[in-house]
């Protein structure tokens, strides 16, 4: 059987120790350096919780690596799937209930395509989806709707910063900044900066 490739990030060095000691002692698994990350079928991420910067690292993997994420994390929301889902994490586990077992299975649903959330999760990304099929019977045509990266890029030009504050509060290069407020203002026949900012202050778009 082929093993599954996984890489680990983790806020504190026991964590990626633990995680990486267990995991590498399974057959099914073999685990990577972290600059050998584009290889990986599964990443394994450790956090404290949900918040804007976890988020940015999590944007960051997604588009460096690619594959599906397994979240180990303290503070779980259920408010925080919604977030989490738009960056490939596709198992969310707490760390009290993190046994290295339940990890495994995690990473080996993941490489299947597959994922585990808890039950309160569960039941919030189905609300989440029944209003996205809603907007879609129904939707607001007046509002056009903005891409999780191009609603980050505005509200930070909304709070004053500049095209490099912004690549580096979000961990993108400058050219994909200038790349997303172009395809932004090209889409919505915008003409510059504060002509984009008003608009989607105005619209409620951030």
């Amino acid at each position: 059987m082929e093993r599954v490739r996984v890489v680990v990030q983790a806020a504190d060095h026991l964590s990626r120790a633990g995680l990486t000691s267990y995991l590498g002692s399974r057959a099914e698994i073999a685990v990577l350096e972290w600059d050998q990350r584009a290889r990986a079928d599964v990443v394994v991420a450790a956090v404290d919780r949900i918040g804007p910067e976890v988020l940015t690292g999590l944007r960051r993997v997604a588009a460096d690596v690619g594959a599906p994420v397994v979240l180990v994390l303290d503070e779980v929301g259920d408010k925080d799937v919604l977030a989490a889902v738009e960056c490939r994490v596709v198992a969310i586990l707490p760390r009290a209930a993190a046994t290295g077992e339940r990890v495994l299975r995690s990473v080996l649903a993941a490489a299947s395509g597959g994922g585990v959330m808890p039950p309160g999760m569960v039941a919030e990304l189905l609300k989440h989806v029944e209003r996205l099929q809603r907007e879609l019977v129904s939707p607001d045509a007046s509002v056009p709707k903005l891409t999780p990266r191009e609603a980050d890029v505005l509200r930070l030009m909304a709070d004053g910063l500049d095209t490099t504050e912004i690549a580096g509060r979000l961990c993108y290069s400058e050219r994909t900044i200038k790349n997303v407020f172009y395809g932004l203002t090209t889409r919505l026949n915008l003409r510059n900066r504060p002509h984009a900012v008003a608009y989607a202050l105005r619209k409620g778009m951030i």
